[in-house]
């Protein structure tokens, strides 16, 4: 079982989510990590976006530019680390999400015009820490949640630490309760 790790813990090593991404992972043999801080992606704009349209349309998927859609296409579980950034994630993650969505190869819409979905992944887990309050205003979540059904992923699961920049909280305590709830869906992986 191939794991895609998408990390877009952007602090590096000193980040808190990536300290719950390494805990869900414990013990899984097969994971392809794709680091966003590393990568650098950029936007598609005008030209780069025709070309990339073009190839889609025509179905030639053998341009490098296509390497991250069929990564993601081709795992068996998809696992998303992201700190909660202005009540979402970082930019990195939505570039990241804008490579990897290749129609013909991720999604591809049917003749009645219903966005249908390729991926194999049976779930999407999508792990957060936020310094206050993520699951108020989740919209990173619930952006996620959208992208998986129109990929055909069937099921999204979320696991987030909050408050750990609120005085007087109990850090450790959030980020336990955190390990928890993701050892439950370790359970059911």
């Amino acid at each position: 079982m191939t794991v895609l790790f998408v990390n877009a813990c952007l602090r590096g090593e000193q980040s808190r989510t990536l300290t719950l991404c390494r805990e869900y992972l414990e013990c899984v043999d097969d994971v392809e990590e794709v680091n966003l801080a590393e990568l650098k992606l950029e936007p598609y704009y005008g030209p780069s976006a025709a070309y990339r349209a073009q190839l889609e349309k025509d179905g030639q998927f053998d341009d490098p530019m296509f390497d991250l859609g069929r990564q993601f296409a081709e795992a068996d579980e998809i696992v998303i680390g992201a700190p909660y950034w202005d009540l979402s994630f970082p930019a990195a993650l939505k570039i990241y999400i804008e490579h990897a969505a290749v129609m013909g190869m991720t999604f591809h819409y049917t003749e009645e015009g219903r966005c249908e979905g390729l991926c194999r992944a049976k779930h999407l887990t999508y792990i957060t820490t936020g310094g206050g309050e993520v699951s108020a205003m989740n919209y990173g979540y619930e952006y996620l949640c959208g992208i998986a059904g129109m990929f055909g992923i069937p099921e999204t699961r979320f696991a987030a630490a909050e408050n750990l920049d609120v005085v007087g909280a109990d850090i450790e305590a959030n980020m336990n309760a955190a390990c928890a709830t993701l050892a439950k869906l370790k359970a059911t992986r």
